[in-house]
């Protein structure tokens, strides 16, 4: 969702060599990221605002990006190297 949103400026990155924590909470329609105990980006998923953003976006191509209530998740790298752990998922 980064390219949809702005993050906070400043965010708070640990030195490499150093795991970053981060949290993604998803309630109803409305979910936080959240990295190294910082929120970083919230929006309203299906709001009006989250389709506005969405059909200006590189994902305006795929129809109800986003939107479903259910599905799989998709852990991304933007072309350097990437190492994930103790992944959990939890459900309220």
């Amino acid at each position: 969702m980064y390219d949809l949103y702005p993050t906070i400026e400043n965010k708070p990155l640990r030195p490499i060599g150093e795991w970053d924590d981060s949290r993604v909470v998803s309630r109803d329609n409305h979910v936080e990221h959240w990295l190294n105990g910082v929120k970083v980006l919230q929006y309203e998923r299906g709001s009006e605002d989250f389709r506005a953003c969405v059909a200006e976006s590189k994902f305006k191509k795929f129809e109800n990006f986003g939107q479903a209530e259910k599905g799989h998740i998709l852990l991304q790298e933007h072309g350097g190297a990437i190492s994930f752990r103790n992944i959990k998922i939890k459900t309220f």
